[in-house]
């Protein structure tokens, strides 16, 4: 008799055939959210290429198995016990084991006792933080192969701090070493640091891992780095806490990774159906599996999901007429002109833009940069495409977004635009009666309102994704969907779940959830479109009621450049005010640029003349970046882990008293720091910043804190 072990994981399927002690049949394969149709093809393979058959037994374990196992006849077997099982058979002297999967992670301490082996189980699986989607997603932030990132190394990399406790934060790490210049393959290497820091500091509550130690699942198997970052901390752990270990044994060949690390659940499941009485898990063939594919699983998404975006063919229509009569406001830009004209640039958080205007403020071109390296090459990659698009006379400069201070020098210039003002100029331009703004980006959402064409309240989210593009990028990339093609494959659901609304690690968890009811990548996706507007508007925004915030509503933002986005913010916005004027800004990837430019020519209207250095000044700087232990601030236990970023320039006066010296004709650009403190590197130097902040504050006193001292002060006693 054969028995089959299926493990349905978060988002991989895998499945091992035994008779007779002999593994006949195995594979693993990602299901790409249909775990569902995935089981259903594995137990068909079984049967065609390995003589499974109905009397059989077959045994499911899993986070998505609770619901196929009947179906097939099998019996559920809870995860942990049927890692403990395959363990306990194959490795009697393991005393630790730690399992990290698609989007969980669990450890496993075996201590002997009287009776054979007592299990001590820690589990961690409402965050992605420290899983394999963890370093997958981040890798492909990184723009890093699955094949390379298998093979780099955690020994002998200089290490940075990367959040350990939450996705999001970690790819804002990994986002934020990136712009600061730190190679790639540090940034991958303090990854699996973050992950064996995770379990080591979360997973193991307090308890010493003790040798020999088991190493399973994907990414413990296929990252080698992973693998050296276990064997570093754990050598290292026990040399600490003076275990003793076998003096005939090397401390790293205590770690074991077997090759058959991503099937120890199914062959745990197979150890205990043995066990079981002979007619439990009798195998049943795939008929009612196959209903439930076809047809069952439709009927209970109807009842349980909510419409579509699109209600139909007219619905979908409508809005398509509504979108061309949009994007029809936008001109095609006129292109180059040998006349001065005005330059603005956005360095935002996952691109660098740039637009040029002329001097009467009509778009003359604009172009994208991907913001994967230091603010310098941002920078030279935007302007060599204008400099290539024939651009020559730059009459003025404005820059705004994350590295306007950072490059308003070394570039020269004019103006640095806070990012709110930039974007209220580009909306106000092209919608003069604007009552809310609402510009949603990739880390961050912006909510503006207006009063009279002056920005009266000003919300912002930049804390969490649950809100903004990122977010969506990465759920389209996890299902393998070009991010062009986010709409298309949305618009053709036909019912979508309900997401909950809030913080992004929530919501990461509620669509494992909805994968596992059988909800497809198209139907998740245009979930997580409707349920955005929601997050901006409710969860960011605090805006419970919409309608007190105006009539007139435009949104910018590369985010509104997704269709399905815009349909659910139309559908969002016009539910709560019915009569709202909803308005896509005519570049509405563009409005930080075009904001910033438009400020370049109000700076231009005084008559003084440009600071910018020149096309070919920038293309040919000279940089060098370094991160290292003398770049760390000091000047609060935060201890941000700054960027020396030194670019050569004409006249300047170089910083020879520095721990890092620089010579004079360069200039320093401090990026990584979290504060204002962290742009200087002495005590003479903080007291100018401290002068300037008491100048602010002077100028700017806080009216309340003045009356509430005023209101409680002791009046004197008057002598009569």
């Amino acid at each position: 008799m054969k028995l089959a072990g299926v493990d349905v994981g978060s988002t991989t399927v895998k499945a091992v055939l035994i008779e007779d002690g002999k593994t006949l049949w195995q594979d693993y394969q990602r299901h790409n959210t249909r775990q569902a149709e995935k089981v259903l093809e594995f137990l068909g393979r079984m049967e065609t290429e390995a003589g499974f058959t109905l009397g059989d037994r077959i045994f499911f374990t899993g986070s998505g198995a609770g619901f196929l196992a009947p179906q097939a006849g099998g019996k559920l077997v809870q995860e942990v016990v049927a890692v403990a099982a395959c363990v306990e058979r194959l490795h009697p002297d393991v005393r630790f084991v730690s399992e990290i999967g698609g989007e969980d992670m669990k450890t496993i301490f075996l201590t002997p006792s009287g009776t054979g082996r007592s299990k001590q189980v820690f589990m961690q699986s409402a965050c992605s933080g420290g899983t394999g989607t963890f370093i997958e997603k981040t890798a492909r932030k990184l723009q890093v192969p699955g094949e390379r990132l298998a093979e780099m190394a955690y020994a002998g990399m200089s290490l940075h701090k990367v959040s350990s406790k939450c996705g999001i934060f970690a790819e804002t790490d990994a986002n934020t070493l990136v712009k600061t210049g730190v190679p790639v393959e540090e940034i991958i290497a303090s990854l699996f640091e973050a992950v064996v820091y995770q379990n080591l500091a979360t997973l193991t509550k307090g308890n010493t891992p003790l040798p020999e130690v088991l190493l399973l699942g994907g990414p413990n198997l296929f990252f080698a780095g992973l693998q050296q970052a276990w064997r570093h901390h754990l050598t290292k752990l026990w040399e600490q806490r003076k275990i003793v270990l076998p003096a005939e044994r090397d401390p790293a060949s205590l770690i074991l990774v077997p090759t058959e690390a991503l099937y120890y659940a199914c062959l745990g499941c197979v150890e205990i159906g043995r066990d079981e009485p002979a007619g439990v898990g009798i195998y049943q063939g795939r008929e009612r599996l196959s209903w439930w594919v076809e047809t069952g699983q439709h009927e209970q998404k109807a009842k349980e999901g909510g419409r579509a975006l699109v209600t139909g063919a007219d619905d979908l229509a409508s809005f398509s007429e509504q979108w061309e009569a949009w994007r029809a406001r936008a001109s095609a830009p006129r292109g180059a002109t040998t006349a001065p004209v005005l330059v603005g640039c956005d360095f935002g958080s996952t691109t660098a833009k740039a637009v040029v205007l002329s001097s009467e403020r009509e778009l003359l071109f604009s172009c994208y940069a991907l913001s994967k390296g230091n603010p310098i090459e941002d920078a030279q990659s935007l302007f060599r495409q204008l400099g290539e698009a024939g651009f020559a006379d730059v009459a003025a400069l404005a820059l705004t977004g994350y590295g306007k201070d950072l490059l308003k020098d070394v570039l020269g210039a004019d103006v640095a635009v806070v990012e709110t003002v930039a974007h209220a100029t580009a909306a106000l331009h092209f919608v003069p009666d604007a009552d809310v703004i609402c510009d949603v980006g990739g880390t961050d959402v912006k909510i503006m309102i207006l009063r009279q064409g002056t920005v009266a309240d000003f919300r912002l989210n930049s804390q969490c994704s649950s809100g903004n593009g990122a977010f969506l990028q990465g759920v389209a990339e996890r299902y393998d969907v070009p991010l062009e093609q986010y709409a298309e494959r949305a618009f053709q659901a036909k019912a979508m779940p309900a997401l909950a609304m809030g913080c992004g690690v929530f919501l990461q968890s509620d669509i494992v959830n909805q994968q596992r009811k059988g909800w497809s990548a198209e139907e998740i996706m245009a979930a997580l479109a409707a349920v955005l507007p929601v997050n901006v508007w409710i969860y960011a925004g605090q805006l419970q009621n919409l309608r007190s915030a105006g009539r007139k509503f435009v949104l910018q933002g590369g985010t509104h450049r997704n269709q399905a986005v815009v349909k659910a913010q139309l559908d969002f916005i016009r539910g709560k005010v019915p009569d709202a004027d909803v308005v896509l800004h005519p570049y509405s990837g563009e409005a930080g640029a075009i904001g910033a430019a438009l400020c370049a020519a109000d700076w231009r209207g005084r008559g003084a003349a440009s600071r910018f250095r020149g096309f070919a000044t920038i293309t040919a700087l000279a940089y060098t970046s370094t991160t290292s232990a003398e770049t760390v601030c000091k000047w609060c236990p935060i201890n941000c882990t700054r960027t020396f970023i030194d670019v050569q320039l004409p006249g300047a006066a170089g910083r020879e008293w520095s721990k890092v010296r620089l010579a004079p004709g360069w200039e320093r650009v401090i990026s990584g720091n979290s504060c204002p403190k962290g742009l200087v590197e002495d005590v003479n130097e903080m007291r100018q910043v401290k002068a300037k902040l008491e100048d602010v504050k002077r100028d700017y006193p806080n009216v309340a804190e003045l009356v509430r001292k005023d209101a409680f002060r002791r009046a004197r006693a008057v002598a009569v």
